[in-house]
Protein backbone atom coordinates (compact mmCIF):
# COMPACT_ATOMS: atom_id res chain seq x y z
CA UNK A 1 0.00 0.00 0.00
CA UNK A 2 1.26 3.29 -0.78
CA UNK A 3 2.49 5.87 1.63
CA UNK A 4 -0.27 8.29 2.61
CA UNK A 5 1.85 11.30 2.50
CA UNK A 6 2.52 10.85 -0.56
CA UNK A 7 -0.12 12.88 -1.24
CA UNK A 8 0.88 15.58 0.45
CA UNK A 9 4.19 15.57 -1.03
CA UNK A 10 2.78 15.77 -4.61
CA UNK A 11 0.69 18.56 -3.58
CA UNK A 12 3.72 20.58 -2.72
CA UNK A 13 5.50 19.96 -5.55
CA UNK A 14 2.39 21.51 -7.36
CA UNK A 15 2.38 24.71 -5.52
CA UNK A 16 6.23 25.32 -6.67
CA UNK A 17 8.02 24.35 -3.28
CA UNK A 18 11.05 23.50 -4.33
CA UNK A 19 12.93 20.65 -5.19
CA UNK A 20 15.24 20.75 -2.12
CA UNK A 21 12.58 20.60 0.18
CA UNK A 22 9.89 18.53 -1.22
CA UNK A 23 13.35 15.78 -1.27
CA UNK A 24 13.31 16.50 2.29
CA UNK A 25 9.74 15.24 2.70
CA UNK A 26 9.73 12.55 0.78
CA UNK A 27 12.99 11.18 1.66
CA UNK A 28 11.52 11.44 5.57
CA UNK A 29 7.82 9.63 4.54
CA UNK A 30 9.62 6.54 2.33
CA UNK A 31 7.66 3.23 3.61
CA UNK A 32 10.12 1.24 5.32
CA UNK A 33 10.48 -1.75 2.59
CA UNK A 34 11.15 0.77 -0.19
CA UNK A 35 14.56 -0.39 -2.25
CA UNK A 36 15.14 -2.99 0.25
CA UNK A 37 17.81 -5.01 -1.28
CA UNK A 38 17.87 -8.91 -0.66
CA UNK A 39 19.76 -10.95 0.67
CA UNK A 40 18.03 -14.00 -0.68
CA UNK A 41 17.33 -15.77 -3.83
CA UNK A 42 13.86 -16.09 -4.92
CA UNK A 43 12.82 -19.63 -4.69
CA UNK A 44 10.85 -21.01 -7.91
CA UNK A 45 9.29 -24.04 -8.57
CA UNK A 46 10.90 -27.27 -7.86
CA UNK A 47 14.08 -25.72 -5.85
CA UNK A 48 15.09 -23.49 -8.71
CA UNK A 49 16.35 -20.35 -7.69
CA UNK A 50 16.58 -17.08 -9.18
CA UNK A 51 19.32 -14.00 -9.16
CA UNK A 52 18.66 -11.61 -6.36
CA UNK A 53 16.35 -8.67 -7.37
CA UNK A 54 18.92 -5.75 -5.87
CA UNK A 55 22.00 -5.36 -4.93
CA UNK A 56 23.80 -6.98 -1.87
CA UNK A 57 25.79 -6.26 0.65
CA UNK A 58 28.27 -9.17 1.08
CA UNK A 59 31.36 -7.23 2.40
CA UNK A 60 31.47 -4.55 4.62
CA UNK A 61 30.09 -1.47 3.69
CA UNK A 62 32.07 1.48 2.54
CA UNK A 63 29.23 4.51 3.15
CA UNK A 64 30.64 7.77 4.21
CA UNK A 65 34.20 6.99 3.84
CA UNK A 66 36.32 9.39 1.97
CA UNK A 67 36.02 8.61 -1.83
CA UNK A 68 38.90 9.89 -3.03
CA UNK A 69 38.58 7.80 -6.75
CA UNK A 70 35.29 8.39 -7.34
CA UNK A 71 35.28 11.92 -6.68
CA UNK A 72 38.30 12.51 -9.07
CA UNK A 73 36.15 11.37 -12.05
CA UNK A 74 33.89 14.37 -11.30
CA UNK A 75 30.74 12.54 -11.70
CA UNK A 76 27.73 13.84 -13.65
CA UNK A 77 24.44 14.23 -11.72
CA UNK A 78 22.14 11.48 -13.74
CA UNK A 79 19.69 13.57 -13.80
CA UNK A 80 19.60 15.98 -16.27
CA UNK A 81 19.13 19.64 -15.51
CA UNK A 82 19.62 18.54 -11.64
CA UNK A 83 22.49 20.61 -9.56
CA UNK A 84 24.79 19.35 -6.80
CA UNK A 85 22.96 22.16 -4.44
CA UNK A 86 19.78 20.20 -5.13
CA UNK A 87 20.51 16.73 -4.08
CA UNK A 88 19.59 15.56 -0.63
CA UNK A 89 21.62 12.59 1.10
CA UNK A 90 19.34 9.73 2.35
CA UNK A 91 22.13 7.32 2.50
CA UNK A 92 21.20 6.03 6.01
CA UNK A 93 17.31 6.93 5.62
CA UNK A 94 16.05 3.58 7.36
CA UNK A 95 14.40 0.67 5.82
CA UNK A 96 12.77 -3.00 6.44
CA UNK A 97 14.66 -5.49 8.29
CA UNK A 98 17.23 -2.57 9.70
CA UNK A 99 18.96 -1.65 6.81
CA UNK A 100 19.96 1.44 5.22
CA UNK A 101 18.31 3.23 2.38
CA UNK A 102 21.94 3.05 0.86
CA UNK A 103 21.05 5.45 -1.98
CA UNK A 104 20.18 9.20 -3.20
CA UNK A 105 16.74 9.67 -4.62
CA UNK A 106 16.58 12.39 -6.95
CA UNK A 107 13.58 14.14 -7.19
CA UNK A 108 12.60 15.50 -11.51
CA UNK A 109 9.44 15.43 -13.31
CA UNK A 110 8.85 12.12 -15.34
CA UNK A 111 10.72 11.82 -18.15
CA UNK A 112 13.38 13.98 -17.61
CA UNK A 113 16.05 12.33 -19.37
CA UNK A 114 18.70 10.30 -17.21
CA UNK A 115 22.38 10.19 -18.12
CA UNK A 116 25.01 7.71 -17.74
CA UNK A 117 27.37 9.18 -14.94
CA UNK A 118 30.48 8.18 -16.63
CA UNK A 119 31.97 6.63 -19.36
CA UNK A 120 31.69 2.58 -19.31
CA UNK A 121 29.36 -0.35 -20.24
CA UNK A 122 25.72 -1.10 -19.55
CA UNK A 123 26.06 -4.62 -17.96
CA UNK A 124 22.60 -5.48 -17.51
CA UNK A 125 19.03 -4.29 -17.80
CA UNK A 126 16.43 -5.73 -15.06
CA UNK A 127 13.23 -5.45 -14.17
CA UNK A 128 12.68 -5.76 -10.34
CA UNK A 129 9.49 -5.57 -8.20
CA UNK A 130 11.41 -3.01 -6.10
CA UNK A 131 13.20 -0.69 -8.34
CA UNK A 132 11.03 -1.32 -11.17
CA UNK A 133 12.94 -0.68 -14.94
CA UNK A 134 16.66 -0.33 -13.92
CA UNK A 135 20.08 -0.04 -15.02
CA UNK A 136 23.43 -1.45 -14.16
CA UNK A 137 26.09 0.52 -15.59
CA UNK A 138 30.00 -0.57 -15.14
CA UNK A 139 32.54 1.99 -15.06
CA UNK A 140 35.72 1.53 -17.75
CA UNK A 141 37.40 -0.43 -15.28
CA UNK A 142 34.57 -2.14 -13.68
CA UNK A 143 35.86 -1.50 -10.24
CA UNK A 144 32.37 0.28 -9.64
CA UNK A 145 28.51 -0.32 -10.88
CA UNK A 146 25.78 2.42 -11.09
CA UNK A 147 22.36 1.28 -10.62
CA UNK A 148 19.48 3.55 -11.67
CA UNK A 149 15.96 2.65 -10.77
CA UNK A 150 12.17 3.44 -10.71
CA UNK A 151 12.70 4.74 -14.45
CA UNK A 152 9.88 5.24 -16.62
CA UNK A 153 11.42 3.22 -19.83
CA UNK A 154 15.00 2.97 -21.09
CA UNK A 155 16.41 5.11 -23.67
CA UNK A 156 15.47 3.77 -27.31
CA UNK A 157 17.70 1.10 -28.35
CA UNK A 158 19.59 0.71 -25.30
CA UNK A 159 21.29 -3.01 -24.73
CA UNK A 160 22.80 -5.35 -22.48
CA UNK A 161 26.81 -4.62 -23.70
CA UNK A 162 26.84 -1.43 -24.80
CA UNK A 163 29.08 1.13 -24.51
CA UNK A 164 27.88 4.40 -23.32
CA UNK A 165 29.82 8.04 -22.45
CA UNK A 166 29.55 10.66 -19.58
CA UNK A 167 25.93 12.51 -19.92
CA UNK A 168 24.70 10.09 -22.56
CA UNK A 169 20.87 9.30 -22.45
CA UNK A 170 19.91 5.77 -21.14
CA UNK A 171 16.83 6.32 -19.65
CA UNK A 172 13.80 8.47 -18.03
CA UNK A 173 12.51 9.27 -14.66
CA UNK A 174 9.78 7.88 -13.59
CA UNK A 175 7.41 5.64 -10.47
CA UNK A 176 8.24 1.98 -11.91
CA UNK A 177 8.49 -0.29 -8.79
CA UNK A 178 7.31 0.64 -5.48
CA UNK A 179 8.42 4.21 -6.30
CA UNK A 180 4.67 6.37 -5.42
CA UNK A 181 3.09 7.09 -8.63
CA UNK A 182 2.58 10.71 -7.46
CA UNK A 183 6.32 11.19 -7.11
CA UNK A 184 8.25 10.41 -10.13
CA UNK A 185 12.62 9.85 -8.87
CA UNK A 186 15.55 8.54 -9.61
CA UNK A 187 16.68 6.11 -7.07
CA UNK A 188 21.08 5.62 -7.99
CA UNK A 189 23.21 3.84 -5.95
CA UNK A 190 26.51 3.15 -6.43
CA UNK A 191 28.64 0.04 -5.11
CA UNK A 192 32.08 -1.53 -5.17
CA UNK A 193 32.22 -4.98 -7.59
CA UNK A 194 33.49 -8.00 -5.90
CA UNK A 195 36.44 -9.76 -7.68
CA UNK A 196 33.45 -11.37 -9.61
CA UNK A 197 32.07 -8.63 -10.93
CA UNK A 198 28.54 -9.39 -10.15
CA UNK A 199 26.05 -6.89 -11.33
CA UNK A 200 23.70 -7.57 -8.50
CA UNK A 201 26.68 -7.90 -5.80
CA UNK A 202 29.36 -5.11 -4.12
CA UNK A 203 29.66 -2.46 -1.13
CA UNK A 204 27.45 -0.03 -1.22
CA UNK A 205 28.68 3.38 -1.73
CA UNK A 206 27.11 6.73 -0.67
CA UNK A 207 26.16 8.66 -3.79
CA UNK A 208 25.53 11.86 -2.37
CA UNK A 209 29.02 11.81 -0.97
CA UNK A 210 30.29 10.67 -5.00
CA UNK A 211 28.38 13.54 -6.60
CA UNK A 212 28.81 16.09 -4.08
Amino acid sequence: MKNPHWGTVAFAAAAGVTAGAIGVAVLMQLPPHAEEPSARPAVLAAGEVSEPREPITSTPRIGREPLADLRSRHLEIPVRGVTPSALVDSYDDSRNGGRSHEALDILSPRNTPVVAVEDGTIAKLFQSQAGGTTIYQFDPTSTYAYYYAHLERYADGLREGQIVHRGDVIGYVGTSGNAPENVPHLHFAVFKLGPDKKWWQGTPIDPYDALK
